[in-house]
């Protein structure tokens, strides 16, 4: 595990007027089943745009089974695996991430979580007994589902809007573009043609970005990997065998931060991590009112959430996802 600096660990923490429950290794770790942890949770939105959870009510034996049915895919041989794909932009991809160039050293399952959009075919990849995975799937996103909308709605209660339900209906409509995704960036060969390093001794797996969701759940293995961007564009690494999480930014008007990520590769040991995200393409996307202070504007023009998808599958990993859709100010 990487060691972080003094100087990192004190300007994370510096969550004003109060502390989470546990801040480990310059992330707070903040506890849901606290009364008081909304308060938390809109602290460390505000201040980094990515905590950890404990006490989250997601049951370990549906982490550990969808696990377990996950690295059983992965460890398939690449002819079987690529029956499940490509990725159009659903099912099994390796290497490239998306359409316009970017690569690492990952592969990956994606989902819709209406499930109908597969076919019998896709899943009889899944061994000798689908319904196995398949199970395993759906009690995982049921209970991430659930702890991401309590989680929506504290936040909301922290930032008191009414109702509760502002942010955690996007991902309850029936009409969701909830995405589900596995990854899986094995152990590292020694470095070749197409391998993309930022040293000679980090390999990326998932280059830096932001989410473009409303909010991202993630949890992986016990295999470290993961890094988060601080103000000052110095990065530390996240301790692994966790859940953590990234936030809202355009309907707080850029009260909270979104926060820039990459993950990179292990040498020695593959790692697994599965993501959840929402809402509905048609739903409009801008600043709450009672976010926007007196005498001020919004960052940002009103889009659909379809709008910013297609803009954001259409850039490159790095890039600004919001820039197109933030007002100008007069000149």
């Amino acid at each position: 595990m990487e060691v972080v600096s003094k100087p990192a660990i004190e300007q994370l923490s510096c969550i004003r007027n109060c502390k989470p429950t546990t801040l480990f290794s310059g992330v707070p770790i903040i506890d849901l089943s606290k009364t008081d942890s909304k308060h938390f949770l809109v602290k460390a939105c505000e201040e980094l745009g990515f905590f950890k959870v404990v006490n989250h009510g997601v049951p370990v034996e549906f982490i550990s089974k969808l696990e377990s049915e996950a690295l059983s895919f992965f460890s398939l041989p690449l002819s079987e695996k690529e029956k499940a794909g490509p990725p159009n932009p659903l099912g099994y991809g390796n290497r490239s991430i998306g359409p316009n160039g970017d690569v690492g050293w990952i592969e990956y399952l994606l989902f819709t979580i209406n499930q109908d959009s597969f076919s019998q075919r896709f899943f009889e990849v899944f061994g000798s007994n689908p319904e196995e995975f398949r199970s395993a799937l759906n009690d995982y996103i049921s209970a991430v589902k659930k702890m991401a909308c309590d989680i929506l709605e504290m936040m909301a209660d922290g930032l008191r809007i009414q109702p509760r339900t502002v942010f955690s209906k996007l991902l309850m409509d029936e009409q969701s573009d909830s995405v589900f995704r596995l990854n899986h960036y094995p152990p590292i060969p020694c470095p070749g043609p197409g391998i993309q390093t930022l040293n000679s001794n980090n390999t990326i797996g998932f280059g830096e970005h932001t989410d473009p969701q409303i909010i991202s759940v993630l949890r992986s293995n016990n295999t470290s990997g993961l890094q988060i961007s601080l103000e000052n564009g110095n990065w530390i690494s996240v301790p692994p065998d966790q859940n953590s999480f990234s936030s809202m930014l355009v309907m707080t008007n850029g009260r909270f931060k979104s926060v820039r990520h990459r993950v990179l590769a292990n040498s020695m040991r593959s790692r697994v991590s599965m993501i959840y995200f929402g809402p509905p393409l048609s739903e409009k996307i801008a600043p709450l009112p009672p976010l926007i202070k007196e005498e001020e504007e919004s960052l940002y023009k009103e889009f659909t959430w379809f709008e910013y998808k297609r803009s954001a599958y259409n850039s490159r990993l790095a890039d600004n996802r919001l820039v197109l859709f933030e007002k100008i100010a007069a000149s």
